[in-house]
């Protein structure tokens, strides 16, 4: 880390149950070129990688729907978000840990993917950055009914649908996971279904 605009970076730990929470103070050269003392917090979760599954043939995309206690908490009704696979690198590689959590969430082996971006989702406090990807499925890849791994509590459902009522659902507000919304959005701007 070498930025010139940063100098006396202190952290303090405050959490560290489940993911780490820390404090963060540091001293910050504004553009006028006052130095200013800011105090921050930053949620360390590690990094993800993230996955749209689409079959070209029948125009379908594989999403999946779980229990998300911050969203519950925040207002979402049941709590309940339809997302695109994703997980937490846990010192994989991400595409070797895209490839795990496709067969454990959705029951699919894939074998080929496609990095298409990273990105941060909220770099405001979380240091987490994802990796996006993309790959085809095809039904003789069903292994297994999916739904997460038993050892982390995931509670999975496996949904298949229309990749045009998927796109749909971000409009009506039934898709409001930014991490598929930005997959879906890719998949559309990029025309997958015609040209990958």
């Amino acid at each position: 880390m070498n930025n010139n605009r940063i100098k006396n970076l202190k952290i303090n730990l405050l959490s560290d149950h489940w993911y780490t929470l820390n404090k963060l103070t540091y001293d910050y050269l504004q553009s006028n070129g006052q130095w200013t003392e800011v105090v921050r917090e930053c949620y360390d979760k590690g990094d993800g990688a993230v996955i749209l599954l689409f079959n070209k043939t029948k125009k379908t995309v594989v999403l999946t729907k779980q229990f998300r206690i911050p969203t519950f908490v925040n207002g979402n009704e049941d709590g309940f978000l339809i997302e695109a696979c994703a997980g937490l690198l846990d010192n994989d590689l991400p595409e070797d840990c895209i490839k795990k959590e496709v067969k454990e969430e959705t029951g699919y082996k894939i074998e080929h993917v496609e990095k298409v971006m990273e990105a941060y989702s909220a770099p405001g406090a979380v240091t987490e950055i994802l990796h996006y990807f993309i790959a085809e499925y095809t039904g003789d890849m069903k292994i297994n009914e999916g739904g997460g791994a038993v050892n982390e509590t995931e509670d999975i459902e496996v949904l298949e649908m229309s990749f045009e009522s998927a796109v749909n659902m971000i409009n009506t507000g039934e898709i409001k996971d930014i991490k598929t919304i930005c997959l879906l959005q890719y998949a559309q701007i990029n025309n997958i279904f015609i040209n990958s």
